[in-house]
């Protein structure tokens, strides 16, 4: 049986992909950094990810098949985007993009923000409150 890669660096999991892979890959991850200028890239359940305050918000990877983001807990974004991810294939908090179809970059950002700035609030208003 082959080793698997234990991944410890976003750029070690990019590098164990074919060029074209990481090429998508690298899009997908320059949106979400623009989204969250902030956030902190790490490697949770060997697949990159992106914190803030400590808090997984978004992971992103690459199957054969798709593209995968998950938001934890996405209830409030999956509600305010219904409409633009009402043609995307999603479960309760992964979006399923299909690698041989325009990447939703711009909705990408725009859910990523939106699940960004709720974190903020909750943490401001435990400031706050």
């Amino acid at each position: 049986m082959a080793n698997k890669i234990k991944f410890e660096t976003v750029a070690q999991y990019l590098d164990s992909l074919t060029d074209a892979d990481k090429q998508t890959l690298l899009l997908v991850r320059t949106a979400l950094l623009e989204a969250a200028p902030d956030a902190v890239e790490l490697i949770h359940y060997q697949i990159p990810a992106l914190t803030f305050e400590g808090k997984v918000f978004v992971y992103f990877a690459i199957f054969k098949n798709h593209i995968h983001i998950t938001i934890p807990h996405p209830r409030s974004v999956f509600e305010a985007f219904a409409s633009a991810f009402a043609d995307l294939d999603i479960s309760k908090s992964t979006i399923r993009l299909p690698k041989n179809a325009p990447i939703p970059l711009d909705l990408l950002k725009k859910a990523v923000k939106c699940r960004v700035d709720e974190l903020y609030n909750k943490k401001t208003s435990r400031i706050l409150f």
